[in-house]
């Protein structure tokens, strides 16, 4: 049965033989249940996740430690993203208390039905990437969410509940929601390390698969990183695998002409600053971005400080040297873009604003390199390289990845890590 509460740091484990005996289980609430041999036992809810999750393909957690990095944003524009490239996309908000699927994916105000078989999810329309030159109309593809904002009288409303509630909830979406066959389903979590996290992790314990995973988000500072660092531990408690992480907020990119100059008492010298650009190169005034570094980059871990090979991370810093402190993929930098968030203050893909701005360029990428780890060997051919819906140098090649995956492509290998 699964635990009422979160294991503390120095637990001996539900399963051995010191279970609720041992001096650190002294004070935890799970001790009786520990002592008792009840907690060896499997949940029944294990078996039953497993077969409701029979049909999706690929199962990703979106984590954090921290609060505030941006983990709904990147669990949205993945689900857009992947959606695009012709995958069949799920995306469960379990953000209980904070929940930001449904303003995020532009269903805000629609209702979830109920039915014998349970819960349906909301369904998206998602645009698929137009394949170069082909004249074709493009496809749609398809993106279900689920999410507690769907259920609540008003979005307002603030749902004020203790750990086994939520851990309840989210048996009920793990066990209740029909997605139907997807490709792709995508789990947004809220931060930390506990009821909402462990809970997913041992009810999906039967259903995740060697080639499922989390991406794990983080911003450039220290404050965040030394958070996001105890949520790698957790994963690797866990054995979940971490298919990368991910910086987000990094350099603030702004064009020229979305900027608001001002003097060093604060008058608007905007025109005066765009009219000397335009006498100087008028070209500027469309081809330059304005960046500067809005979060600190932090180090690397204390643990390493002053170590035995302090060349070994030599140009790296920021969560980038944290991955290969960690030995995981580092995903790439997402910048800090206004672009961005009014992307899903709308609901939209950020692409859906310009498909060659700066965010959406490194949006892309991302979502390239999350469908590499998922599913590396689809659409291999023989010596020849694969290349993504909007690799470097390469056509826009709509829908793919789900064709080949719909023609039972290539069986995927492990990322190697």
């Amino acid at each position: 049965m699964a635990l009422d509460h979160p294991q503390p740091e120095n637990c001996v484990g539900p399963q051995s033989e010191e279970a609720g005996k041992a001096s650190a289980c002294e004070g935890c609430p799970n001790q009786k249940v520990c002592a008792s041999g009840a907690a060896k036992e499997e949940d029944p809810a294990v078996a039953q996740v497993a077969e409701q999750l029979a049909s999706v393909k690929r199962k990703v957690l979106v984590l954090s430690g921290k609060g505030g990095v941006g983990k709904s944003t990147v669990a949205s524009q993945l689900a857009f993203g992947l959606a695009s490239r012709g995958l069949r996309v799920g995306l469960l908000d379990i953000d209980i208390c904070g929940p930001s699927a449904p303003l995020m994916l532009g269903v805000r105000g629609e209702a979830v039905h109920s039915s014998a078989s349970g819960w349906s999810p909301v369904w998206v329309s998602v645009p698929t990437d137009a394949q170069a030159g082909d004249g074709d109309e493009a496809e749609e593809g398809e993106l279900g969410v689920m999410s507690i904002g769907f259920l609540l009288p008003d979005a307002d409303d603030a749902v004020i509940w203790r750990g086994p509630r939520k851990n309840g909830l989210i048996k009920q979406f793990l066990t209740d929601v029909e997605w139907g066959s997807l490709d792709v389903l995508l789990i947004d979590t809220p931060p930390g390390t506990s009821d909402e996290h462990i809970s997913a992790v041992q009810y999906m314990k039967r259903a995740l698969g060697e080639h499922d995973g989390a991406v794990v988000v983080s911003t450039p500072q220290e404050a965040s990183m030394a958070d996001v660092r105890k949520e790698l531990n957790f994963c690797k408690k866990t054995s979940l695998r971490v298919l990368g992480v991910v910086e987000n907020m990094a350099p603030l990119a702004v064009p020229l002409q979305h900027v608001r100059a001002v003097d060093t008492v604060g008058v608007d010298v905007t025109a005066r600053l765009l009219a000397a650009v335009r006498a100087a190169d008028p070209a500027l005034l469309n081809e330059c971005l304005l960046e500067t570094i809005v979060f600190p980059t932090g180090a690397g871990s204390p643990a390493n400080a002053g170590g035995s090979t302090p060349g070994r991370y030599a140009g790296l810093a920021g969560p980038e040297r944290m991955a290969a402190e960690f030995g995981v993929p580092f995903l790439g930098k997402l910048p800090l873009d206004p672009a961005v968030g009014r992307a899903c203050d709308a609901g939209q893909a950020i692409a859906a604003l310009g498909a060659h701005g700066r965010a959406a360029v490194a949006v892309r990428a991302l979502c390239d390199r999350v469908a590499r780890a998922l599913f590396p060997d689809v659409g291999a051919d023989g010596g020849s390289a694969y290349r993504f819906a909007g690799a470097p140098d390469a056509p826009h090649s709509a829908g793919l990845v789900g064709a080949a995956l719909a023609g039972g492509g290539a069986a995927a290998a492990p990322m190697d890590e």
